[in-house]
C-alpha cells in the first residue's frame, strides 16, 4: 500500500477503519519519511476480505527487521489500524506475510496499554508459538477535561492549585498579557520560527536536537497539519513580547502537547508554565474532552493534573 493508497483509506469513512493514533495518520507517517525514511524500506500492509479492508499495519522495514513506520523520537506511541469487527486471522496473515518476507524480527514501541497491536498481537504470538517480550518502555500522561476553569483548578493539590493562581497574578502585575492561539496556514508560517526560538532558547537540549533535519520536519508537520485544521500554536505575550509558546494538536476531542518554549528573560515569570497552563485553559473553553502531555516524565505533568500510563515495547522473534 503507498502513502496516497493509506491516505485514501482514511479518506473513505465508510471502510469502519479506527483512526484512533494520532502518530499513523497518512499526512503524518508521509511527513515523517520525507524527512527521516533514507535507508529504511516503507511496508505499509493491508489486510482484506475479498473487497473488504480489515486492517493496516504501517511497517517499514530495516534489513531483517519489522518497525513501526516512524520513530520514537517524534511519534511517542502508535498503533495498527483496524475495523471493530477485525478478526484474528489480521495478525496472523500479518505474521505470516512477514515470515515470508524474510524479516526475523518485530519490534514495535511504544505501545499504550489499550493498543490493538498490543493485544491482537500477543495473542496471535502465543497461538503460533513466537517467543514475544513485552516490556514497560516508557509513560505518557493524560488528563481528563472538566467542563469549567474552575473545575479543572479543584483536580489539583492545595498547593499547586495555589501555586497556579499566584504565578497567573504575578504574570499580570509583570505587564500586558496576551495569550493567542494560531491555527490557519497564514498566520503559522508567519509565527513557527518564533516558536523554533522559543524552543531552541528554552533549555540546551531542546538546542541540540533541533537539528536542521529535525527543524525541516517540524516546518513541514506543522504546515502539514495547519492545512488539515489540527494545529494549535500557542503564544503567551508580555507586553508583546514573546514569553512562551506551545505546540499542540487537536485530534479526536483530544489535545496533544507536542513540544513547548519560553524565553529565558522571563523565566522568573515560569512563563513555560504557565504556557502550558494556558493552553490547557484554551483546551477547557474549546470543550476538548482530553488533554495528553505526552510521552516522558518531567514532573510538571503530574503536578497540571496529568495521570501516568504506561508504555510498553513489544519485541516478537519469527521461527526459522
Amino acid at each position: 500500500m503507498s502513502f496516497e493508497e493509506l491516505e485514501q483509506a482514511y479518506l473513505e469513512q465508510s471502510n469502519g477503519l479506527n483512526w484512533n493514533c494520532l502518530f499513523v495518520l497518512p499526512f503524518w507517517l508521509k511527513t515523517w519519511w520525507q524527512a527521516f525514511g533514507a535507508g529504511n524500506t516503507p511496508a505499509i500492509l493491508a489486510v482484506r476480505s475479498d473487497a473488504t479492508l480489515l486492517g493496516i499495519a504501517p511497517f517499514m522495514l530495516d534489513g531483517h527487521t519489522a518497525k513501526f513506520l516512524g520513530s520514537e523520537s517524534v511519534c511517542d506511541y502508535q498503533d495498527m489500524i483496524l475495523t471493530d469487527t477485525c478478526p484474528d486471522l489480521f495478525f496472523t496473515l500479518i505474521l505470516d506475510y512477514l515470515k515470508k518476507m524474510n524479516i526475523r524480527r518485530i519490534e514495535l514501541g511504544a505501545l499504550r496499554p489499550d493498543s490493538t497491536a498490543l493485544a491482537g498481537l500477543s495473542k496471535a504470538a502465543e497461538k503460533l508459538g513466537y517467543h514475544l517480550i513485552c516490556e514497560p518502555v516508557d509513560r505518557y500522561y493524560q488528563l481528563e477535561l472538566p467542563e469549567t476553569w474552575e473545575e479543572y483548578l479543584g483536580l489539583l493539590s492545595c498547593r499547586q492549585r495555589h501555586e497556579v493562581r499566584r504565578k497567573i497574578k504575578r504574570l499580570h502585575e509583570a505587564g500586558q498579557i496576551d495569550y493567542h492561539v494560531f491555527n490557519n496556514k497564514g498566520p503559522v508560517d508567519d509565527t513557527f520560527n518564533e516558536f523554533l526560538s522559543l524552543f531552541q532558547a528554552s533549555r540546551k537540549d531542546k538546542s541540540e536536537f533541533l537539528t536542521a533535519q529535525m527543524t525541516s520536519f517540524f516546518q513541514s508537520l506543522a504546515k502539514t497539519m495547519a492545512e488539515r485544521h489540527m494545529l494549535q500554536l500557542g503564544f503567551l505575550r508580555i507586553d508583546g513580547k514573546a514569553a512562551a509558546s506551545t505546540l499542540c494538536f487537536e485530534y479526536a476531542n483530544t489535545l496533544f502537547l507536542y513540544n513547548n518554549g519560553y524565553h529565558p528573560e522571563f523565566k522568573h515569570l515560569s512563563a513555560g508554565s504557565l504556557g502550558k497552563i494556558f493552553s490547557i485553559k484554551h483546551a477547557i473553553e474549546k470543550k476538548m474532552a482530553c488533554y495528553d502531555f505526552l510521552k516522558g516524565d518531567e514532573a510538571y505533568k503530574k503536578r497540571l493534573g496529568g495521570r501516568p500510563v504506561t508504555l510498553y515495547r513489544l519485541t516478537l522473534a519469527l521461527k526459522e
